[in-house]
């Protein structure tokens, strides 16, 4: 008996075809109106810690045509002149902008990267990444115009770990402090961009890198410099002049060099260097490197905020991933100190990523973690919310404080800056503009003679806030 006609195989597969091509449209249409998610920020796959770096290579310095501004101003390191990130005006900033926003005066491109700007008599200085030649660049340029004063460069593998640079310079009359990513610290004349001494704090001190490079900004405080490797020892004293230890803090090895920076404050009469540790917080004595007290603050995957001292022997401490805040209390026992726990926090109630609160007539202010809704909120010395302004939302991005009560805050998603009033009812907004066209402005921002500088992942920009 003959076969019956049968339909080709392709004309078989057409409803099978048909049905595929109906569920990938219906995927990409569900794609299409999902809600977009961050892209998760896990740490490359490569041991940083067996990585080889070479010993330090003898630098080399640029001189540039790049002429020092006549303006007296100082942002000389991380959180500004205090640390504490208030900026003390020496002329008066404007409270309106015009449409355009603030006169932009230069702009530069920059490494890929979240390295802040520090100001030093009438110049910029600068950590940068050179990609193409694999050097690292210490940069002095003129607040005027950005122009190139001198420049500094070293071979240094980097790789892209979600941008390379991280860190804010110190600097003083006679000396400029980097802390590379890889843990390579510099000391350069300031004036001429010569090294004066080097450091390689993995291979000295048994530094481990944390998961996203070294993110600690270098303390100058008078004649040293201070510096947490956390490994063996916890904490140095490094003469300026020579590079010389001074003292070293023993005995409380390998905790754990994190992102955050170390924070200056007396307390309980007792002039100390604070630090969060991978395995919990410290205080120095600053005279003699010994360690004070220790306590269970702890971050699982990243910590990056620095301490923050408030009045009443105080002590603050925020972070990330779910982190939440800590308030505690330093109480003096014998020749050391107690710590006791004031209040915790909730990450939805108070916290912060990336930036450090500022402690600004007893009270505390942080541009919050996206969990904790990501608007500034003002909390009260008794841990209570005051209030959470509406107006300001600015995501990771970060937000200085002025002495006369005027908050500077970049929206991270749109490169807004914002300008507005600090008080017990709120936040008031004065002017915003469009300022940076780039991705994550994550960078600390530098203000200076009413001279404002502020950064992208690849550009750098000076802006006027001068007023009347």
């Amino acid at each position: 008996m003959p076969e019956p006609n049968r339909p080709s195989i392709f004309i078989q597969s057409l409803p099978w075809f048909a049905a595929i091509v109906c569920a990938a449209a219906f995927v990409f249409w569900a794609a299409l109106d999902a809600p977009k998610q961050e892209p998760k920020r896990e740490p490359i796959k490569w041991d940083r810690a067996a990585a080889k770096i070479a010993a330090p290579a003898e630098a080399v310095t640029t001189a540039g045509a790049g002429v020092a501004a006549a303006l007296a101003g100082s942002w000389p390191q991380f959180r500004g002149p205090n640390r504490d990130n208030i900026a003390e005006t020496t002329r008066p900033l404007a409270r309106s902008w015009p449409a355009a926003g603030p006169k932009l005066l230069w702009r530069l491109p920059v490494g890929e990267g979240f390295a802040g700007a520090a100001i030093h008599k009438g110049k910029v200085y600068l950590l940068d990444y050179d990609r193409d030649k694999a050097q690292e660049l210490i940069r002095c340029l003129s607040l005027n115009d950005g122009r190139e004063i001198w420049r500094t460069a070293y071979p240094l593998t980097i790789k892209r770990n979600h941008g390379m640079t991280r860190t804010v310079p110190a600097v003083n009359d006679r000396f400029v402090v980097t802390f590379s990513p890889r843990c390579l610290v510099y000391c350069c004349d300031a004036l001429t961009g010569r090294v004066v001494w080097k450091k390689d704090l993995k291979a000295e001190y048994a530094a481990v890198e944390p998961q996203w490079y070294a993110g600690q900004c270098p303390l100058i405080d008078g004649d040293r410099v201070i510096l947490a490797p956390a490994g063996k020892p916890l904490m140095l004293a490094i003469d300026l002049a020579t590079g010389n230890e001074l003292w070293r803090a023993p005995g409380h090895d390998d905790m754990g060099m994190t992102h955050s920076s170390i924070a200056p404050a007396t307390l309980g009469g007792v002039k100390q260097y604070l630090y969060c540790a991978n395995k919990g917080a410290v205080g120095v004595d600053a005279n003699t490197g010994r360690v004070l007290w220790t306590h269970p603050w702890i971050i699982k995957m990243a910590t990056i905020p620095a301490p923050v001292p408030v009045g009443g022997d105080r002590v603050f401490f925020t972070g990330g991933y779910n982190a939440g805040s800590l308030m505690i209390r330093l109480v003096k026992d014998g020749d050391a100190f107690k710590t006791e726990e004031l209040f915790r926090l909730r990450a939805s109630e108070f916290s912060s990523d990336q930036h450090t609160p500022i402690y600004y007539d007893d009270k505390l202010y942080a541009t919050c973690s996206p969990s904790a809704s990501g608007r500034l909120k003002r909390l009260d010395p008794g841990g209570k919310v005051a209030w959470a302004s509406d107006a300001l939302e600015v995501g990771l991005g970060p937000m200085l404080l002025t002495a006369d009560g005027l908050a500077l805050a970049l929206d991270d998603h749109t490169g807004t800056l914002h300008l507005g009033e600090i008080g017990n009812d709120g936040y008031k907004e004065l002017a915003n503009a469009k300022v940076l066209d780039g991705v994550e402005p994550w960078a600390p921002m530098a203000l200076a003679d009413a001279r404002l500088i502020l950064r992208d992942m690849t550009e750098m920009k000076c802006y006027s806030l001068e007023g009347d």
